[in-house]
């Protein structure tokens, strides 16, 4: 192999051709969005949507400025701001592969307690969006009651420490109050993650966080901030050494190299009270019906995922490709979304739920996506609250059977239990992986105790049509297996 090209803004022009690169000079872009959560979703999404956009000549005032108040993202900001925070995306499709420089990201905030530094980023007034991609356990919302966790030990102390707050959502309300004083005017807040009206989600967690501090900076930015709803979709992988393998390949020294599928959508509502840009020249879609868009995707794409992973984790299926390629997990899959979730599912412009579910089960089986089973059942305590248990409830709103539904439950309650058929250690997976645990173990003998964790399922251990088919399900599970039991769902 030739030697590898550190990438950087000196390199550019010594990259390969077969790789697409910035055609914008990159000296000449200014910030106008600050993004928080730089993982490896938003650098293929949002990211590429910005960059695709200065390739066009336009939106050069409008470059991201990434940041993180994790220490772990600490090691992410060396690692971009070593290359000068470029990206090298590489699409993966049966067809072949491509593979582009992206250039919207200038800086990243340093990380620190307090975020002094990225609240002084955030009261700069050429920053007009303030985007996150937090993941959708990252709202405080409390889950069995659905709203604003106001107790959550993190909320109690940026209520009781508004100047150096330990949260995102902390560190905006902040930053606004230095805005509002200075007249310097209201930012957009916009969620990128898969939570259903994303943006009044946000609403929400900042407006309710400022209020236990300051209740006229909370009307203050009820009033002049907004907060548009959007749907995100692309899938995109955890970053490891056979995508930094795929980079060199390219003959690209990238630490952090992004691979993702040849798919993306993002649909958003057209309510920015400081300014955008015009992502919609590159392929990005402003509508009022993005309910409608993030329903469709939230209850087939997201619930789906956690549909196969959890089988695939227990079953010891490596990645979502395998799993839609296992004839049991595929056939659960098929099923559970025709019979349970499509007929919930409202069309949006030129596609059905059934083009949908079509759609998807095309793009779950890309095996050029090493998309693994352990990322996508990640957080399932979030996940399946968000992304499943509402679908559970309103089917037994309309007096309908939730057989398929129960069953996906059974089968993480077992995956909860940290072990796989065949013997293998599940390693931790949840932010409540020892709580999720200890509740598995005890649901070995007496299903019910897994579904008397009321912070998941509320009050759902009390309607008979899920919680007989659930404790049904899991007892067959231990009884006779995974492959087993959902062929018996199958009929099989």
């Amino acid at each position: 192999m030739d030697e590898l090209i550190p990438l950087s803004n000196k390199s550019l022009g010594d990259i390969s051709e077969r790789v697409r690169v910035p055609n914008y000079d990159r000296s000449s872009l200014s910030p106008g969005i600050v993004h928080i959560g730089l993982g490896n979703f938003h650098r293929a999404h949002q990211s590429w949507y910005l960059h695709r956009l200065m390739d066009q000549g336009t939106a050069h005032d409008w470059a991201i400025i990434g940041a993180g108040v994790r220490l772990n993202d600490k090691a992410q900001r060396e690692k971009l701001i070593e290359q000068d925070c470029l990206t090298t995306l590489i699409e993966l499709d049966p067809s072949g592969m491509s593979a582009e420089i992206v250039g919207s990201m200038i800086d990243y905030v340093p990380i620190e307690d307090g975020n002094a530094a990225l609240i002084r980023q955030m009261s700069d007034p050429a920053i007009r969006i303030v985007a996150l991609t937090v993941t959708e356990g990252g709202y405080y919302i409390d889950p069995a009651r659905g709203g604003f966790d106001a107790d959550h030990p993190d909320i109690v102390h940026d209520a009781n420490n508004p100047e150096t707050p330990r949260t995102a959502f902390g560190a905006m309300v902040a930053a606004l109050k230095i805005r509002r004083d200075a007249g310097a005017g209201p930012f957009t807040g916009q969620s990128c993650d898969n939570l259903q009206g994303n943006g009044k989600i946000l609403r929400q967690t900042i407006v309710s966080l400022a209020r236990l501090s300051n209740p006229a900076l909370a009307e203050w930015i009820d009033e002049h901030c907004s907060f548009p709803n959007s749907m995100v979709d692309c899938i995109v992988p955890a970053t490891g050494s056979k995508e930094i393998a795929l980079a060199h390949d390219l003959g690209i020294d990238d630490r952090v190299p992004v691979t993702h599928e040849n798919f993306r959508q993002w649909v958003i509502e057209d309510d920015f009270c400081a300014g955008r840009p015009d992502w919609d020249k590159v392929g990005a879609t402003f509508s009022d019906q993005v309910h409608a868009y993030e329903a469709m995707k939230i209850q087939i794409l997201n619930a789906g995922h956690q549909v196969i992973a959890n089988p695939g984790e227990l079953l010891s299926v490596e990645t979502i490709a395998e799993c839609m390629d296992h004839p049991a997990i595929h056939k659960l899959f098929r099923k559970l979304q025709l019979e349970e979730i499509a007929p919930q599912v409202h069309p949006v412009p030129g596609r059905t739920a059934i083009e949908y579910i079509d759609l998807i089960e095309g793009r779950f089986s890309n095996e050029k996506i090493v998309d693994t089973t352990r990322r996508v059942s990640f957080d399932g305590s979030s996940r399946h609250t968000g992304f499943l248990m509402p679908i559970i409830r309103k089917r037994l709103d309309l007096g309908l059977p939730v057989e398929g539904l129960a069953l996906v439950e059974a089968i993480w309650a077992r995956m909860c239990e940290g072990t796989r058929e065949d013997g293998s250690r599940i390693e931790p997976n949840d932010p409540h992986w020892d709580a999720l645990r200890e509740a598995a173990a005890n649901a070995k003998t007496d299903p019910m105790n897994w579904l008397l964790q009321d912070q998941f399922y509320g009050d759902l251990s009390g309607q008979q049509a899920f919680s007989k088919a659930f404790c049904r399900w899991l007892e067959m599970i231990w009884a006779r297996g995974c492959v087993a039991t959902i062929n018996e769902y199958a009929g099989i």
